[in-house]
């Protein structure tokens, strides 16, 4: 066994259902609380530098029928390739839009969201989920959510957002019910934003 097919083989649930049903569980109660920060744990770990967030979510809803877009950075790194299909089976995107879900390490990638699966007036839940790859989401710009989930005003505090962020989202709010759902991600922690989620500066 090659070094890479090593690698392939380990980081993946100790115990499958158990902790595909906890990390489903939290990632649903993210998407359904706009920016509250969940903790996905440490129950997968796929090749760094993919965080701990990333490897559980791609672990728990990734399959043959879900390709998933890795951008430049990820697409590169020893290993990476091969975990993701050895468990998940899920095949590699050959361009942005035909991804079921997208993993971003590099931020910037967040101002271009049209380049992904909006969905369609028929089936809008056929568009993608984007997973970005953030510094850490607390320390950041305070800023202010509303839309469905949240009561009155919700905050966060993400760190390594792009300048432009801000515009990204309302241009992809302004599509609904197409659009795209994002999930910022750092080391185990997660925070959902849904494509009603709108987002403003504090």
């Amino acid at each position: 066994m090659t070094h890479s097919e090593a690698v392939a083989t380990e980081g993946g649930f100790a115990d499958p259902v158990f902790d595909s049903q906890a990390v489903f569980a939290a990632i649903m109660d993210a998407f359904a609380r706009p920016g509250k920060i969940v903790d996905l744990g440490a129950r997968a770990t796929a090749p760094a530098p993919m965080p701990a967030a990333a490897a559980a979510f791609i672990a728990t809803l990734a399959d043959f029928d879900t390709p998933i877009w890795l951008d430049e950075g990820l697409g590169q790194v020893p290993g990476l390739v091969p975990w993701i299909s050895f468990h998940t089976g899920a095949p590699l995107a050959g361009k942005p839009d035909a991804a079921r879900f997208a993993v971003l390490s590099d931020a910037r990638e967040l101002l271009d969201l049209g380049r992904f699966a909006l969905g369609t007036p028929e089936y809008p839940d056929r568009s993608a989920t984007i997973i970005a790859v953030l510094e850490g989401l607390d320390g950041g710009e305070r800023l202010v959510l509303s839309g469905p989930g949240i009561e009155h005003e919700a905050f966060m505090e993400p760190r390594g957002l792009p300048s432009g962020f801000l515009a990204a989202v309302a241009r992809n709010n302004a599509l609904f019910p197409l659009g795209v759902d994002i999930l910022l991600v750092a080391g185990a922690k997660a925070l959902a934003l849904a494509r009603t989620t709108r987002i403003r500066s504090a």
